[in-house]
C-alpha cells in the first residue's frame, strides 16, 4: 500500500496553531508517548500531517522536470512532492482558459484559509494544469469543530463492557454452527469503525478526551475532502458579497474539474487473502464490486467511508430493497408453479378447452370465426388461479417495505453518527442571484438582504412549467393512442398473414409487435430530460435543493407516465368500451376497436409487462456500464497511441482519475429514478403479474455489482457527502404504495375474473345457496359468462364474451340481472380490498416504532454519558484553572522579601 511518509515537526507548527490548540496537541503527544503509542503505521488510512512546509507551487509555464517525476514515481501521485503531505483535493483548469484572474484571487484566499497547495502539469496535454490541495492538521481541527463532525471520545462504558462480553460467548457458541456464505470473513473485512466507543461533536478544547491514536488517520480521507470542499465553497473569487464557492467557478469554466482522488488501484497481483488489500479501493474491489462476491453482503460500512453516507445510503437502501424481494418474489414464483401443476384441475380451462361454441371474429374483414377451444392454450396461461393468492405480495411490498426500511434507516444514521446532523441551508442559485439581484428582503434566519422573487412571478411561472408537464403527458398518452390505431390495423393484417402459425395467432402477435413498439417509443420519449430541464429553469429555484427536488419531481412523472401509460390501457381499457355485436364501437368511424382474446385480457398485460420488463432491464444495465467501459476503453486506446504502451502505468493517480468518467451531472438521480420506476412497475401489477419481483429481484442482483463496480472502477471519486435519508424519494414510494394498492384492486375487480367466478359460485353455479366456493361449484361458468348473437347469414348461433340477453328475449341484447350483480361485487371488492389494505398499513406503522427500542436504549444512553464526560471535563478546568492560580499566588509571594 502507497504511503505518504511523515516527520512529526512539532515546533515548526506552533506558530500557524492557536495557543489552546497548540496546548492541546502537547498534552496529547505527551499521553502518547506516556502510553507507548506507535508511530503511523503503514497500514493506516493516511491523511497526513505537513504544516511545517510551505506551499510549493508551479507557474503555469513550468514544466516538469525529472524531479518531480521522481517524486511522482515514490508517491504514485497519492501525495506532494516532498512525499510527505497527503492530496486531499485536486482542481483541474486549462491554461488557456480566459478566467484566470478569478483563479488567481480564488487561490490567494485558499491559502488565506491554511491549505497547502501544488500545482503539476499533465504529461498528456501541457495546457492542462492540477492544483494539489491539502489540509494540515489545525485546518481539519478548525473546521471539524465549526462543521460539527463527530469523533470517538474515551469513555468507560460497564454496559457495553457487559454486552461485548455476552457477544464473545454467542460468538464461542456460533463458531460450531455452519458459517453463513452470505457474510466476509473478519480476515478479509477488517473492523473500520471503533464501534465499542461513542461519539461527540469534535472540539478544540477537549481534544484529549477523543480517541486519537494517529492523527494522520484520525480524520478519514473522506472527511477531509468534505472539509476542503465545505471551505472551498466560501472562498471568493471576486469582490462581491456574492463572488464566492467553486461550483460557480465550476460552472462558468474556470476550473475544468474537481474531485478528490482514489487510493491507488483497484487490483493486484497479489492475493487479498495472502497479501492483504493495497488500499481501501482495492478491497472495496475485492470485497464489493467484483463479481465472484455477488452473493455476499454489502460493507456498507466501508462503502460509507469511502464514498460517503449519501451514497452509502443508496446502496443499503438498494440492498435492502433487494433483500426485501426476496419473499415477495417466493411468494409469486410459489403461485405461478401452483397454477402451472394445477392446470388439469381447473374447471374453467376444462370447459374452455372442450367447448364446441362459434365465438365472434375478433376483427371486421379478415378474422374468421372461432371455436372457444382455439384459446385453450391462453386460458392456462396465466392459471386463472393465481389472480386471489397475488395479494400477499402486493401487501408486503407496498406496506410493509417502507415501514421496515425507516427503522433500518434510523439504526444506520445511528452508526454513522447523522442522528443529529442537520443539512446545511443551500446557498442561492447563481441563476437566481442573477435574475432577481434588483429586488431584496431581509432574510428572516440570518438577518442578511438576500434576492427576492415576488409571489406574482413565482407563481406565473409554476402555472406556465405545470401546463408543460401536462402537455408532454398529453404527448405521450397521444403516442399511446398511435399503438392503439396500430393494434386495430395489424390485428386485421394478420389475420390476413399468409403464415399459417401468425394467422392463428393473429391477436397475440398483435400485442407482441406493439409492445416492442412500445418499447422503443420508451426509449426515444426519454428526451423529456431536455424538458424537464427547461421548464424546471424556468421556474427559477431558488436553492439547489429546491431546483433537484423540482427536477427529480418532473422527471419522475415523465417516466412514470412513459413507461406505464400502455400498461394501464391494457389493463383497464382495452376491450372495455367495444360495444356488442351488431353495434360496435368504431375508431373515427371505420375501424373496430380491439377486443380482449375470448379467455380474457390478462395475457396481453402479462405480455406487455414481461417484455417490457426484460427489455427495459437490460437496455439500462448496457448503458449503465457500457457508456463508461466504452469511454475509458476510448480514452486509454487514445494515450497508448500517444504515449505508448507503458504510458498509463506511470501516469500519477491525479492524472489517472482525471481519465476517468465524471459521476453524473445530477448524481444519484438516474439510480434511484431506474430503481423507483421498477418499484412501481413490481408493485403496481403484482396481482396480474406474480413474477414481476423475481425478474426485480435477479436484475437488482446485477444492479448491485454494476453500479459498484462503475463507482470503483469507472468513475472519477464522488464528492463524499453526508445525507440522514433517500430525500424525495421516499415520498415518492409512500406515494406509488399508494397507488399499486388501488391499482392492484382495480386489476383484480375489473381486469381479471375473480369476481365474475365468485359471483356465479355462491349466486348462479350448483352450489348457489351453500355458502361455498369450489372447482365442483365452477362448472357451466364459461356457459354463463357468454352471450349469444344470431347471425343472419350463419346457420347456428355465434357467441361473445358479455352478460347480455339472447336474441329471441323481450329485451334483445340487454344486460341481465346476472351482469349488475357481478358489477355491484366488483366495487364492493375494491372498496373493501383498499380500506382492508389500508387498515393494515395504518396498524404496522403504529405496531413498528421507527426507532427500535434497543436503538432507541442506546442513544440515551450515549446521550447520558456525553453529559457525564462533559461534566468530568468542566470539573477538571476548574481545578486546572485553581491549581494554576494557587501557583501564581505562590510565585507572586515569593516576590517579596
Amino acid at each position: 500500500m502507497e504511503e505518504c511518509s511523515l516527520k512529526a515537526e512539532d515546533s515548526s507548527t506552533q506558530d500557524d496553531v492557536p495557543p489552546l490548540v497548540v496546548k492541546d496537541v502537547k498534552v496529547l503527544l505527551d499521553r502518547e508517548r506516556s502510553e507507548g503509542v506507535s508511530s503511523p503505521s503503514r497500514d493506516d488510512d493516511s491523511t497526513l500531517l505537513n504544516q511545517g512546509t510551505n506551499s510549493s507551487i508551479l507557474d503555469d509555464n513550468t514544466k516538469p522536470d525529472s524531479g518531480v517525476r521522481e517524486g511522482r514515481s515514490k508517491s504514485s501521485g497519492l501525495c506532494f512532492r516532498d512525499g510527505r503531505s497527503r492530496i486531499d483535493y485536486i482542481l483541474v483548469y486549462r491554461k488557456s482558459n480566459s478566467q484566470s484572474e478569478k483563479r488567481d484571487i480564488f487561490e490567494r484566499n485558499i491559502r488565506a484559509e491554511g491549505l497547502q497547495m501544488e500545482k503539476e502539469a499533465s504529461l498528456t496535454n501541457s495546457d492542462v494544469i492540477f492544483l494539489k490541495l491539502n489540509a494540515p492538521w489545525d485546518v481539519l481541527c478548525r473546521y471539524a469543530e465549526l462543521m460539527n463532525i463527530r469523533k470517538s471520545f474515551s469513555c468507560t462504558d460497564g454496559t457495553n463492557s457487559l454486552a461485548r462480553r455476552m457477544e464473545k460467548r454467542i460468538n464461542k457458541v456460533r463458531g460450531w454452527l455452519p458459517r453463513k456464505p452470505m457474510k466476509f470473513d473478519n480476515d478479509a473485512l477488517p473492523d473500520l469503525e471503533e464501534n465499542e466507543s461513542f461519539t461527540a461533536p469534535f472540539s478544540r478544547s477537549r481534544i484529549h478526551h477523543f480517541i486519537i491514536h494517529n492523527r494522520d488517520t484520525f480524520f478519514s480521507n473522506a472527511t477531509r475532502s468534505r472539509i476542503i470542499h465545505h471551505i472551498l465553497q466560501r472562498v471568493k473569487y471576486e469582490e462581491g458579497k456574492n463572488k464566492m464557492g467553486l461550483n460557480r467557478l465550476l460552472s462558468n469554466s474556470s476550473y475544468e474539474a474537481a474531485f478528490p482522488l482514489h487510493e491507488g488501484s483497484y487490483h493486484s497481483k497479489n492475493s487479498i487473502r495472502t497479501h492483504g488489500a493495497e488500499n481501501h479501493r482495492h478491497l472495496l474491489y475485492e470485497c464489493w464490486a467484483w463479481w465472484g462476491v455477488w452473493y455476499k453482503y454489502q460493507p456498507l460500512d466501508l462503502i460509507r467511508r469511502y464514498f460517503g453516507e449519501k451514497i452509502g445510503l443508496y446502496f443499503a437502501w438498494l440492498g435492502w430493497y433487494t433483500g426485501m424481494l426476496f419473499p415477495a418474489a417466493l411468494v409469486g414464483l410459489l403461485v405461478f408453479l401452483y397454477g402451472f401443476f394445477t392446470l388439469e384441475h381447473c374447471q374453467v380451462s376444462k370447459e374452455i378447452c372442450q367447448a364446441t361454441d362459434i365465438m365472434c371474429p375478433i376483427c371486421d374483414q379478415y378474422c374468421p370465426y372461432l371455436r372457444l377451444s382455439d384459446s385453450c392454450i391462453y386460458a392456462k396461461v396465466p392459471s386463472p388461479q393465481q389472480r386471489d393468492k397475488t395479494l400477499v405480495a402486493d401487501v408486503f411490498l407496498s406496506t410493509v417495505f417502507l415501514e421496515f426500511w425507516k427503522r433500518r434507516r434510523a439504526v444506520l444514521a445511528y452508526d454513522w453518527d447523522l442522528i443529529d446532523w442537520e443539512e446545511e441551508e443551500d446557498e442561492i442559485r447563481p441563476q437566481f442571484e442573477a435574475k432577481y439581484s434588483k429586488k431584496e428582503r431581509m432574510n428572516p434566519i440570518s438577518g442578511k438582504p438576500e434576492p427576492h422573487q415576488a409571489f406574482s412571478d413565482k407563481y406565473s411561472r409554476l402555472i406556465v412549467s405545470a401546463s408543460g408537464i401536462f402537455f408532454m403527458i398529453l404527448v405521450v398518452i397521444a403516442a399511446v393512442f398511435g399503438i392503439v390505431i396500430y393494434r386495430v390495423i395489424t390485428v386485421s393484417t394478420f389475420a390476413a398473414f399468409g403464415w399459417a402459425l401468425i394467422r392463428n395467432n393473429s391477436q397475440v402477435a398483435t400485442t407482441g409487435t406493439a409492445v416492442c413498439i412500445n418499447f422503443c417509443m420508451i426509449m426515444l420519449l426519454n428526451l423529456y430530460e431536455k424538458v424537464a430541464l427547461l421548464l424546471t429553469n424556468l421556474e427559477q429555484p431558488r436553492t439547489e435543493s429546491e431546483w433537484e427536488n423540482s427536477f427529480t419531481l418532473k422527471m419522475f412523472l415523465f417516466q412514470f407516465v412513459n413507461l406505464n401509460s400502455s400498461t394501464f390501457y391494457i389493463a383497464f381499457f382495452l376491450g372495455r368500451f367495444t360495444g356488442r355485436p351488431g353495434a360496435y364501437l368504431r375508431l373515427i368511424n371505420r375501424w373496430k376497436l380491439e377486443e380482449c382474446h375470448p379467455s380474457g385480457c390478462l395475457i396481453d398485460l402479462c405480455m406487455q409487462m414481461g417484455i417490457i420488463m426484460v427489455l427495459k432491464q437490460t437496455w439500462n444495465n448496457f448503458m449503465e456500464l457500457g457508456y463508461p467501459l466504452i469511454q475509458n476503453w476510448w480514452t486509454r486506446r487514445r494515450l497508448r497511441r500517444e504515449h505508448g504502451q507503458k504510458a498509463k502505468a506511470s501516469f500519477p493517480q491525479w492524472e489517472r482519475d482525471y481519465n476517468l468518467q465524471p459521476m453524473n451531472a445530477y448524481g444519484l438521480f438516474d439510480e434511484y429514478l431506474e430503481m423507483i420506476l421498477q418499484f412501481g412497475f413490481t408493485t403496481i401489477f403484482v396481482a396480474a403479474f406474480p413474477l414481476a419481483p423475481l425478474l426485480a429481484l435477479l436484475n437488482n442482483v446485477i444492479e448491485i455489482r454494476l453500479d459498484a463496480y462503475k463507482f470503483v472502477t469507472q468513475w472519477r471519486r464522488p464528492l463524499p457527502s453526508q445525507a440522514k435519508d433517500i430525500g424525495i424519494w421516499y415520498g415518492i414510494l409512500e406515494g406509488i404504495g399508494i397507488l399499486s394498492v388501488i391499482t392492484n384492486a382495480f386489476v383484480i375487480a375489473v381486469t381479471s375474473d375473480f369476481i365474475p367466478r365468485l359471483v356465479y359460485a355462491y349466486k348462479y353455479g350448483p352450489c348457489a345457496g351453500q355458502g361455498r366456493a369450489g372447482e365442483g361449484c365452477m362448472i357451466g361458468y364459461v356457459n354463463a359468462s357468454l352471450s349469444v348473437f344470431r347471425v343472419s347469414d350463419f346457420e347456428s348461433r355465434s357467441q361473445y364474451r358479455d352478460y347480455r340477453e339472447p336474441p329471441d328475449s323481450a329485451e334483445p341484447y340487454s344486460y341481465t340481472l346476472q351482469f349488475w350483480h357481478v358489477l355491484a361485487a366488483r366495487l364492493a371488492f375494491i372498496i373493501v380490498f383498499e380500506h382492508m389494505v389500508f387498515a393494515i398499513k395504518t396498524l404496522i406503522a403504529y405496531l413498528i416504532p421507527d426507532l427500535p427500542k434497543d436503538l432507541r436504549d442506546r442513544m440515551r444512553r450515549e446521550k447520558y454519558l456525553i453529559q457525564e464526560m462533559m461534566y468530568e471535563a468542566e470539573l477538571e478546568r476548574l481545578q486546572r484553572e485553581k491549581n494554576e492560580k494557587k501557583k501564581k499566588d505562590r510565585a507572586h509571594h515569593k516576590e517579596w522579601p
